[in-house]
């Protein structure tokens, strides 16, 4: 299969799941050891990110990821994606879009997320545009 669409398959479930607000699909997408490196708050671990979902806390109500360069190295990735994605954080409503350099692994013949690394899409701010 095509590296790009194999990987867009793989982001596709990954939005559905967060979406979806589901912690534990969430999770299955993920290392153990997972990390979120995103602008606003520096370094993220998985359990918190899960914590933080099932709770009710952070919730999405959209997100869309669009694949646009893949490099595949063995049982390592690295997957670029510009995504747009909105919901509430504490009840308050954000939405963001932004690059997203994401490292996967595989594991047991699963792709699964390593580390995201955020970076605001500055250019389609309002004082951008």
């Amino acid at each position: 299969m095509d590296p790009t669409r194999e990987f867009q398959s793989i982001m596709d479930e990954w939005a559905r799941a967060i979406v979806d607000n589901d912690a534990e699909r969430i999770g299955r997408c993920a290392t153990p050891d997972w990390l979120l490196l995103g602008p606003e708050g520096g370094i993220g671990h998985r359990d918190r990110f899960l914590a933080l979902v099932a709770a009710g806390d952070l919730v999405h109500t959209a997100m869309a990821l669009e694949v646009l360069e893949v490099r595949v190295f063995g049982d390592a990735a690295v997957v670029i994606t510009h995504g747009t994605n909105a919901g509430t954080w504490q009840g308050r409503p954000f939405a963001a879009d932004e690059w997203a350099t994401n490292v996967v692994v595989r594991r047991d013949g699963r792709w699964l997320g390593s580390v995201t690394a955020l970076t605001p899409n500055y250019a389609a701010s309002p004082q951008h545009t």
